[in-house]
């Protein structure tokens, strides 16, 4: 299977950044809208179902021993020509 990287950023952000852009991707899933990604002149606009895949990650890079990198990842996924996915028990977030 390829990859191909539609869209990619990656920048230091404050919390309260981070938090706003989450809002606003929460924000169009509630409503059902199309979730829109810029920066500068590159743009990407995509469309997720109503129920699409959600996957949530923590993770650990580095060393056994020593201090390493700490993740956390959200992910929505979902087959282009097949719409809603499925999901394996309810996840909390505090």
């Amino acid at each position: 299977m390829v990859e191909t990287v539609l869209f990619e950023s990656e920048s230091r952000r404050s919390r309260e950044e981070i938090a706003a852009y989450l809002r606003t991707v929460a924000d169009s899933l509630d409503a059902g809208n199309a979730i829109t990604l810029t920066r500068g002149d590159e743009s990407t606009t995509l469309e997720p179902p109503a129920r699409p895949t959600f996957e949530v990650k923590a993770e650990r890079e580095g060393p056994a021993e020593g201090p390493g990198e700490l993740s956390v990842e959200f992910e929505l996924e979902w087959d282009e020509d097949a719409g809603d996915g499925s999901g394996d028990g309810d996840l909390e977030i505090e």
